[in-house]
């Protein structure tokens, strides 16, 4: 049977069993829930990981994940690029659960926001202080071009500094329990 290029929560969960579902968020929003089975490989580390999700998706389709549905498709564009076959989940891990199906979280881990919030709370609250201290200081106000600025190049080459920058921070980076890259890489190769 193909595997379509995304998939909705209701038709994921009734072949819940045939797919390795990998998780593309940060490893902090990971242990905040995620599809039962999944394994973690972050957006910025998926090429890194190419040769053990490629001999993953030789033993079974690779579905991929996200919190919305945007990082899993940029994922799957990377893999396609390499010749590595993937679906995405419409929706992400939202859709996955407001449809009523579980998520697993380690023992102890709290729910972290997912990135996207993340980057337009800093790149708001950068803004918002360029502004401000452009009222007291002119020369400020370049704080805001360049955030203005980061921002429409995060448009344009669908990437995001801020975002790689963020998910470098203790909270992003998982919670005891869950397994590392290195770890997540061998369990995939076995």
């Amino acid at each position: 049977m193909s595997t379509p290029t995304t998939l909705t929560a209701a038709e994921a969960a009734a072949r819940e069993g045939d797919f390795t579902v990998v998780d593309v968020r940060s490893p902090g929003e990971f242990a905040g829930g995620h599809l039962p089975g999944a394994h973690n490989i972050p957006l910025d580390r998926v090429k890194e990981a190419a040769d053990t999700l490629r001999a993953a998706a030789e033993r079974a389709p690779l579905l991929i994940v996200c919190a919305s549905g945007a990082r899993s498709a940029n994922a799957c564009a990377q893999l396609a690029s390499l010749g590595i076959a993937a679906a995405g989940l419409e929706g992400g891990t939202g859709a996955w659960a407001a449809a009523g199906n579980p998520l697993e979280r380690p023992a102890g881990a709290r729910p972290v926001w997912p990135m996207d919030r993340q980057v337009r709370l800093v790149a708001g609250s950068l803004v918002l202080i360029g502004f401000l201290a452009g009222l007291a200081w002119p020369p400020a106000h370049w704080l805001s071009g360049a955030i203005g600025a980061g921002l429409v190049f995060s448009g344009v080459t669908n990437t995001c500094g801020m975002a790689a920058v963020l998910g470098r921070l203790p909270y992003n980076r998982g919670a005891a329990g869950c397994p590392t890259f290195d770890e997540t890489r061998r369990r995939l190769a076995a």
